[in-house]
């Protein structure tokens, strides 16, 4: 490294990046702020030049010019007692990275579990963030409409199920699509008699992923009579209904709904002695860490959280904007991470 750079690298300048990457200040702005507007060639030498130089943009002082806070609230509820997914931890650390990459950082705040507004109004009145990402749209929860009316900037992960005409940004992943891969995953082993275990009527997103598991059943014209139970998301809500489906329909496979359920299928099969992906198969949905430790493994389906961040604080960024855009919602694609527990071989009916 030569004696220049080093010395810049001491205190290096938005003017120094430019000159390094051959650019004017304005695109090195742009670069921080509105990559989108960038050639991708152009783009990455403002990188370069930002890691060579180990440039840090003043953010304190550019937030006393604009009056902003750099920071996005996130209200955050501990995970429930009694079930399997952390689906959301790894929603959060995902969306702590991109904001960071973005220049923002994520303010979590506690849900009480009475009120859906709680810690949304004392933080607007603060002003202490500028935008909020919204979690649990699922559950017909106000805060999408409450925010809205108040003109508060915010992206919700899920789509608007109580209102299809909203037009605030979302990102979602299609669980119908993630459930149909999981039954046509067995379907291509050989079984015929899949059943389902989800959750109640009054889930919007329960009753998604359930008509993933229809229409694969269908689409082969296989009966799905007896084959489903809807049960709360617990493990031994799980527990009890592949019981149930055993002794009344003897399936031969069963896709969930949740890991939580599903490791309440794989509690009925050990006790029943019977071997997870051998004797009865079993898929879940959320790819969770106990997925991956469990004995045999659980195959499930995996949600891009990774990408939903990303497309998050891209929409974030745009509601952010002067003048503010505001882009469609976007359904994402989910994965199927296959492990023991749904087995090789071919069964019969």
């Amino acid at each position: 490294m030569s004696r220049d750079v080093r010395r810049v690298m001491v205190q290096a300048t938005l003017s120094d990046v430019a000159d390094l990457a051959g650019v004017s200040r304005q695109t090195v702005s742009n670069a921080m702020n509105n990559p989108e507007l960038l050639k991708p060639d152009t783009l990455q030498r403002v990188r370069d030049a930002v890691a060579v130089l180990g440039y840090s943009p003043n953010r304190a002082a550019r937030n006393l010019r604009t009056r902003t806070s750099r920071l996005i609230g996130l209200r955050f509820t501990p995970a429930q007692e009694g079930t399997a997914n952390a689906m959301m931890d790894r929603f959060v650390h995902s969306l702590v990275e991109e904001c960071r990459v973005a220049g923002y950082h994520v303010l979590l705040f506690p849900g009480d579990g009475v009120d859906p507004l709680a810690g949304y109004d004392d933080l607007l009145r603060a002003t202490a963030v500028d935008a909020f990402v919204v979690t649990d749209t699922y559950l017909g929860n106000p805060q999408a409409a409450w925010l809205e009316e108040r003109g508060a900037p915010f992206v919700a992960f899920g789509r608007p199920w109580d209102a299809p005409d909203a037009t605030h940004p979302w990102v979602d992943v299609d669980g119908a699509a993630g459930a149909r891969m999981a039954t046509e995953h067995l379907l291509a082993r050989g079984h015929t008699r899949i059943a389902w275990i989800g959750w109640r009527k009054e889930s919007p997103i329960g009753e998604d992923r359930r008509s993933g598991w229809l229409s694969a059943m269908h689409a082969r014209n296989l009966s799905t009579s007896g084959l489903a139970s809807r049960v709360e998301d617990t493990v031994n809500s799980g527990a009890e209904a592949a019981a149930v489906l055993l002794d009344e329909a003897a399936p031969t496979a069963f896709v969930c709904a949740s890991d939580t359920l599903a490791m309440g299928v794989l509690h009925t099969l050990w006790i029943r002695q019977l071997a997870p992906g051998q004797d009865v198969a079993v898929v879940g949905f959320d790819d969770s860490q106990v997925a991956q430790v469990v004995p045999v493994g659980l195959t499930s389906v995996r949600q891009p959280l990774e990408d939903v961040a990303v497309e998050i604080v891209k929409r974030l960024q745009g509601r952010l904007r002067l003048p503010p855009v505001v882009e469609p919602g976007k359904l994402l694609s989910p994965s199927l991470t296959v492990r023991g527990s749904s087995g090789p071989g071919e069964w019969s009916s």
